[in-house]
């Protein structure tokens, strides 16, 4: 077996027109935990691809409210001192004497799976209270652009045409301009790698569309309201908690873009 950052090469074998065939190579995703230490304190354990652990990092804390602005942010780096199985895997970061944090703000995800991070009524209040609704606005997005962005992400899914089993997250100006894009075996570390790639470069998303591969949760409209991204778009379907909240943050929320259609669930008016 060999291991690339995203991939990892083994053997397998087929069953096919009845009968087991011989070994051959095959691509599989990588997933490995990455452990968030903040200060020197453990804050987050995610399972992820390994790749861009710093946008993963910081656009993690951003959306959690922990970094506000790129000053805050003074160094993210490896620890030294772990055992060779962890290489790579535990990740500190150092922030500005001005940034005050309290552990409970990251209780919610002191453990977080590939697949979706954990959330209880307490936390979905905090996240209205650090991240106020959007202002009305005057950005529209023309839907002839909204239907192109699906193959303008397909065609950046480079780890996606190996393995066939992780998930992606974009960003597209109101053109449909493609500005980053982000694979990860989590559909929310995907999306804190775009975040966190906008933020190190101190990008404005206040007229930007983030577009996801899979489902959006209602961690992914929370993500993107702490990035003030109007819309919201996804190839597959939402759930009744992430219609809920982009109602009620002013965001717009585009699912099932597929072809020449889409479900406008919120916010059509931005949508022309």
């Amino acid at each position: 077996m060999s291991t690339t950052a995203a991939a990892t090469e083994l053997l397998r074998k087929r069953w096919q027109g009845g009968k087991l065939h011989s070994a051959s190579p095959d691509s599989v995703v990588t997933e490995e935990p990455l452990e968030i230490r903040l200060r020197g304190q453990s804050i987050a354990l995610t399972m992820r691809t390994p790749g861009h652990d710093e946008e993963l990092t910081s656009g993690f804390l951003f959306s959690e409210n922990i970094l506000k602005q790129r000053s805050d942010l003074i160094e993210i780096a490896q620890c030294p001192d772990t055992p060779a199985e962890s290489r790579g895997n535990i990740i500190n970061v150092f922030i500005s004497p001005e940034c005050s944090f309290q552990i409970s703000q990251l209780q919610r995800h002191f453990f977080t799976s590939s697949s979706c991070g954990v959330c209880g009524r307490a936390a979905i209040e905090q996240i209205h209270s650090n991240h106020p609704p959007l202002q009305e606005d005057a950005v529209k997005f023309p839907a002839t652009y909204l239907n192109l962005l699906p193959d303008t992400l397909r065609r950046a899914q480079n780890t996606f045409k190996q393995t066939g089993g992780l998930h992606a997250a974009a960003l597209f100006d109101t053109n449909g301009n493609l500005i980053v894009s982000r694979e990860d075996v989590g559909r929310h570390n995907a999306v804190d790698k775009v975040l966190g790639h906008a933020f190190l470069n101190e990008l404005s998303l206040c007229e930007s569309i983030l577009l996801v591969s899979g489902r959006v949760s209602f961690e992914i409209i929370q993500k993107a309201l702490a990035g003030r991204i109007p819309l919201i778009a996804a190839i597959s379907a939402p759930s009744s908690l992430a219609v809920q909240c982009a109602q009620d943050n002013n965001q717009t929320l585009v699912a099932f873009l597929r072809g020449d259609s889409m479900n406008i669930y919120t916010g059509a008016q931005r949508i022309t």
